[in-house]
């Protein structure tokens, strides 16, 4: 029966049958470090940081161990249920690179979210615009969710609880009726304002890059040098503040202005459950996968829900929601891979 539904709802969604078989895995270059401001303090040879890095490291690990050695027992658990993955894009998808229009993401990383989505009901929710993880992606498979799920194009069925202003019918690449969700619509006339602003205001400050992500702005300053910082931070709050229908929020070498809405990538990942049909199901093992402190919002659904498996990408101890980790997406696409052959063998 389970069998005959499945194969029905990707049907009905346009999916294509089958599930294309990876036998090697190619390894992902590890993301590129980021600058950081030199200690104050003299440091310690490189053998002793190591030795304690590993140290702490190995210590998080107990807490949030790694989900391919974990991979068997949580899959037992996922026995029965349908499987939801969601998934973020830059440092997990792909690795954190220094120019944020080169983030491209490998052809076996492509290949395997695409054999993952062909199984189980995949979106990606990115702080990129829609358009641009798509372009990234280029999987038809995919929901996708962009600007921190403030612009999500996911099922054809539209959510009752939520309002209908913002929701839109719209059309796949492959002509697929889908509905798109745009809760921070009313923003867009101030923030191509602020945009304006922010490109002319802060082009005198030698690396910092001003990125579109349609329902937010990203100002990147991983090529500012230190100096400039408190000068680019000042333009930005002053900026801001003659807005005040947004705020500021950070990521990695980011500063970030939001809309301010009770909308983050948790409320995103809730809202295409219910349009999936699993609102109030006991039958659904959600997964995310995110290695942003953004992510957590949606770890912290899923922690209170009390279902399905939040994962952090990070190769260092971090506080986190996070039930279990990979190290970079180097594991990511090891961990997919490895999910999509469960997934056949499942439903054999």
């Amino acid at each position: 029966m389970r069998e005959n539904l499945t194969r029905w709802f990707y049907q009905a969604m346009g999916f294509q049958n089958g599930l294309a078989r990876t036998l090697r895995i190619e390894s992902i270059s590890k993301a590129t470090k980021l600058n950081k401001t030199e200690p104050k303090e003299e440091s310690k040879p490189a053998d002793q940081m190591d030795i304690s890095t590993d140290v702490k490291y190995t210590s998080w690990l107990k807490v949030h161990p790694s989900a391919l050695s974990s991979f068997e027992e949580m899959m037992d658990a996922a026995k029965g249920k349908w499987v939801v993955v969601f998934l973020d894009y830059d440092g997990t998808l792909s690795p954190i690179v220094n120019d944020p229009e080169r983030a491209f993401m490998s052809d076996m990383m492509r290949s395997a979210v695409g054999d993952v989505a062909k199984l189980y009901p995949t979106a990606i929710i990115s702080g990129r615009s829609r358009q641009k993880v798509y372009g990234f992606v280029k999987l038809d498979d995919v929901f996708y969710a962009g600007s921190h799920g403030m612009d999500i194009m996911g099922p054809a069925i539209q959510a009752s609880c939520y309002d209908g202003k913002y929701q839109s019918k719209a059309l796949d690449q492959k002509g697929n009726e889908l509905t798109v969700f745009q809760p921070a619509q009313d923003f867009l006339p101030s923030i191509e304002k602020m945009l304006n602003e922010l490109e002319e205001t802060t082009s005198e400050i030698n690396g910092a890059l001003v990125e579109d992500n349609r329902f937010c702005i990203s100002v990147h300053y991983r090529h500012v040098l230190q100096e400039d910082l408190g000068l680019l931070e000042k333009k930005v709050q002053t900026l801001v503040a003659k807005y005040p229908g947004f705020h500021l929020t950070r990521g990695k070498k980011v500063i970030e202005i939001r809309p301010s809405i009770k909308w983050n990538k948790g409320d995103a990942l809730v809202y295409l459950l219910e349009t999936l049909g699993f609102t109030n199901s006991s039958d659904v093992l959600p997964i995310y996968i995110g290695d942003d402190k953004t992510d957590e919002d949606a770890f912290k659904v899923l922690k209170c829900r009390g279902q399905g498996y939040p994962i952090i990408v990070s190769s260092n101890p971090r506080d986190t929601l996070a039930s279990y980790s990979l190290r970079d997406p180097s594991e990511v696409l090891s961990f997919l891979i490895r999910l999509a052959r469960w997934g056949e063998v499942s439903a054999v």
